[in-house]
């Protein structure tokens, strides 16, 4: 097991600091190669910050109560705040490599947000980087050596830490984002071509690898509308279309757009347009005589 760790003022206090906007308090790195376990375990939390890093292998945490187990693998950070309950657990056989920062602050929480960390973000990705590393490893030797202005440089070094987190995030929410883009105008596309089938949006999900309620919501922020309610649009314009310029009748045009009941058509119609097709059909067919 290798351990590696400062103190700011070589003290081990746990505190809270309301006289700066941020102020790093200790920072250190852990290595188990051959111990077996290192647990921690702070059922009223502690009164800083804590941000913890792991680089190497996989760490067991367990959010809010003992029970939950949750795996959080390498290439993830970890934040707890003031009084959060923490537990947490290393293991020897899975090469856990972590490094961890404590900091406090009268504005720490307005400065997570501005480097794009929200007050929900409990476990956030940001890759496996040497950089994050180097930034600990400095911090560690500020706190050992207590040379001057090092307070001010371990709040740079923790700035420096948060900027290049916040540029990781940005890139995996653009990234998202234009996954996201492309998934939905390809669902728009197929509803388009596809609109006077039987669509199930279940199935459509399903077949990208999406649940139904992450598809939909998903969606529905794209185009404003819910699959459905996309679809039945596309249907009803369609059949106005129909109406206005063929002679089909409203049965055979309920079938076309892909209504096989004529008369939930009608009545589905009714509810979108305020008129019934055969009254949509006399309107337009006298605004186009007069």
């Amino acid at each position: 097991m290798y351990i590696n760790s400062g103190f700011l003022n070589t003290s081990l206090m746990n505190y809270k600091d309301k006289s700066r906007p941020l102020a790093v308090v200790s920072c250190g790195t852990y290595r188990l190669i051959n111990h077996p376990r290192w647990p921690t375990h702070r059922p009223r939390g502690r009164l800083d910050y804590q941000i913890l890093y792991v680089s190497a292998g996989i760490a067991h945490f367990h959010f809010d109560n003992e029970e939950n187990d949750t795996i959080v693998h390498a290439g993830n950070m970890v934040l707890y705040r003031p009084k959060e309950f923490q537990k947490y657990e290393y293991y020897g056989v899975d090469k856990t490599e972590v490094y961890w920062i404590h900091f406090t602050g009268n504005n720490v929480k307005n400065i997570l947000r501005s480097y794009g960390i929200s007050d929900d973000m409990r476990v956030f990705y940001v890759g496996t980087s040497l950089e994050y590393a180097r930034i600990f490893k400095r911090a560690i030797i500020e706190l050992q050596r207590c040379e001057p202005d090092y307070e001010e440089l371990l709040v740079l070094l923790l700035r420096q830490l948060l900027i290049a987190v916040h540029r990781r995030i940005a890139k995996e929410r653009k990234l998202c984002n234009e996954y996201l883009d492309t998934e939905m105008d390809i669902a728009a596309q197929y509803f388009n071509d596809n609109y006077n089938t039987d669509i199930h949006i279940a199935e459509y999900a399903a077949s990208k690898g999406m649940s139904v309620s992450w598809f939909i919501r998903n969606f529905k922020q794209y185009t404003g509308m819910t699959p459905m309610q996309y679809i039945v649009s596309i249907r009803i314009t369609n059949a106005q279309m129909l109406l206005e310029k063929t002679t089909y009748t409203v049965s055979e045009i309920g079938h076309i757009v892909g209504y096989d009941n004529p008369l939930y058509f009608s009545r589905l119609f009714h509810k979108q347009k305020g008129f019934s097709p055969s009254e949509y059909r006399k309107k337009a067919s006298g605004s186009q005589n007069t």
